[in-house]
């Protein structure tokens, strides 16, 4: 078994379901008390709030790849970003550690495919929905991006920092999601990407007349796929 990886924190409310969905998942594989192999490195998110509204890009960039080269040193497989937006510099990470990064949009877009969907819309972040990292690699497998008008964008960025990362879910914003959801089916959204690791606490399937992807099962499970992979 290969040792993942994470980095944390971002927020721990998802970070904590991270941990206990590749457990989950090794152990269904493998039975037993057989669970995960992995070093977790969670980050203060206020820090990291703070330097965003800041927009310093380059320091978040470099922080992160310290803590990428941290757990390498320490013995991971594979880095895990415990979250959407920090793809962002995925691609800067790389390039400075010698063991892949498991991209979450690489794992959602399989996903997608799979389903032979072609339009889908894109919930999360400001960063994560306005910036071409996530989009581009869906491109890559022919899949077409909407995301919501720049006021439903500002209101999913909000209470993502000010609600959900807190561990904070609201009826009310849970039905303004479900309004933009709708709305962006109209639109010829075929199904919805929850593009924020917190997203999915807020929305279940169930919830939507239109598939979703919960990012964080799916990049569990890939994280799970590559540490009990062979090679």
């Amino acid at each position: 078994m290969k040792t993942l990886g994470l980095i944390g924190g971002t927020t721990w409310v998802s970070t904590a379901d991270y941990y206990k969905i590749i457990n989950k998942l090794t152990n269904e594989r493998l039975g037993g008390n057989n669970a995960a192999k992995l070093l977790l490195y969670s980050i203060n998110f206020e820090e990291l709030k703070l330097l965003t509204e800041a927009n310093k890009w380059e320091e978040i960039s470099k922080n992160f790849t310290d803590i990428a080269k941290r757990l390498e040193y320490a013995g991971a497989d594979c880095i895990v970003l415990c979250a959407n937006t920090p793809h962002l510099f995925a691609e800067i990470i790389q390039k400075q550690i010698g063991i892949p990064i498991l991209h979450i949009a690489e794992a959602t877009a399989k996903e997608i495919a799979k389903q032979k969907l072609k339009t889908v819309a894109l919930l999360g972040t400001k960063v994560t929905m306005e910036q071409p990292f996530y989009k581009n690699i869906l491109l890559k497998y022919g899949i077409k991006t909407i995301i919501p008008e720049e006021d439903e964008r500002d209101f999913i960025h909000q209470s993502i920092f000010n609600e959900l990362g807190l561990d904070i879910f609201k009826k009310e914003t849970k039905l303004k999601y479900l309004e933009i959801i709708n709305t962006l089916q109209q639109k010829g959204a075929e199904g919805v990407i929850l593009g924020c690791t917190e997203i999915p606490l807020l929305i279940k399937q169930e919830d939507c007349n239109i598939i979703t992807f919960d990012t964080l099962l799916l990049h569990a499970k890939s994280a799970v796929d590559y540490a009990l992979s062979v090679s």
